[in-house]
């Protein structure tokens, strides 16, 4: 492996320092061996300030290209909403840092792509934050999966149901009109692109490329502009053949967070926001609940992986290349939604 910055030590500097930032990410940033955060951007100067004093980092900036040219600075975050996502990393790219940046990794495959493709040209690597590949809760269903304890995977299933007012969640009816993951022209396609590409891109991760999928996306609540109900089916490149629904708008009775694998002998379930814990159901009735603890800073193993990568030492699992394979089935399974409007 070639390393991709001049030292030792990956010195970041993280564009758009909001909520994410105060304990997913960018703590973990601080802990990790060889890794310092060292400079904050947010266009509020005030709130980037505040940030970090809080948090003890040295610089902070009001404006993103102060950022990416502090010369102090060797890797950017991009912890931004998804409609700034392609052009900081662009800047970033150009730059000569590899970047990292929030997922939904942009708001369309076309923006991906670009990322993509500037990154490359620019001799710097791209990582998405889809964390779950690096967490031990689904890196030990996905080693169940391949040690065949279900048998041979028939049929996946996702089903994610949330209230308009769901307390593990931002869904808030009264704050619609200032929330941006309900505004398609800032995030992409609503709550189904900030939380089904979590659950689609682990899927990429554990069973390989999805090859088709299809779906039909409509807003039953008009609560605002982004789809709120969607139902798609895909395949994957392996034949294994998969379903989901996603709903933002049911009654309290209806709130669900499952994915099912289900095999020739058995099935797996796991929530993707709920407890962190996989349940085993075998034909045999040997059934069995794992269960894990997991890190304060969630975003810390994959980092971690980054960390590594950068510096040459290991393999980041979450490129800018399979997360745009993620969006494109987002876009496959909305498109009558999105290209109708």
């Amino acid at each position: 492996m070639t390393k991709k910055v001049s030292d030792n030590t990956v010195r970041w500097g993280i564009l758009g320092v909001g909520d994410v930032c105060e304990v997913k990410s960018a703590p973990a940033m601080q802990i990790i061996e060889n890794s310092e955060l060292v400079a904050v951007m947010r266009r509020n100067g005030a709130k980037a300030k505040d940030y970090a004093q809080r948090h003890r980092v040295s610089k902070w900036y009001d404006n993103a290209d102060q950022l990416i040219n502090d010369p102090e600075v060797n890797a950017i975050y991009i912890a931004t909403p998804p409609n700034a996502h392609e052009e900081l990393t662009i800047k970033a790219a150009k730059a000569g840092k590899p970047v990292y940046v929030e997922k939904p990794m942009a708001r369309s495959l076309a923006e991906c792509k670009q990322m993509v493709a500037i990154c490359e040209e620019s001799n710097v690597p791209l990582y998405v934050a889809y964390y779950r590949r690096s967490l031990p809760n689904f890196l030990k269903l996905k080693s169940l999966v391949e040690s065949g304890i279900i048998g041979d995977v028939q049929l996946i299933k996702i089903e994610l149901y949330k209230t308009i007012d769901s307390n593990d969640s931002i869904i808030r009816a009264e704050s619609m009109s200032d929330n941006w993951r309900v505004d398609p022209e800032i995030s992409g396609g609503g709550y189904f692109f900030d939380l089904a590409s979590h659950q689609l891109d682990y899927l990429d991760y554990a069973f390989g490329p999805i090859q088709s999928a299809h779906g039909y996306a409509g807003n039953q609540a008009k609560l605002y502009g982004a789809a709120d109900i969607i139902t798609g089916s895909f395949t994957f490149e392996n034949g294994i053949q998969g379903v989901g629904s996603w709903c933002f708008t049911v009654d309290d009775t209806a709130q669900k967070d499952e994915l099912t694998i289900i095999g020739t002998k058995g099935k797996l379930t796991i929530p993707f926001y709920g407890a962190a814990e996989i349940r085993l159901e075998r034909s045999d009735s040997r059934n069995e609940i794992f269960k894990f603890d997991l890190p304060k800073h969630i975003q810390e193993p994959l980092i971690t992986t980054i960390v590594g990568d950068i510096l040459g030492k290991e393999t980041c699992p979450s490129t800018g290349v399979s997360a745009a394979r993620t969006n494109w089935v987002m876009e496959e399974m909305t498109k009558n939604y999105y290209t109708l409007k």
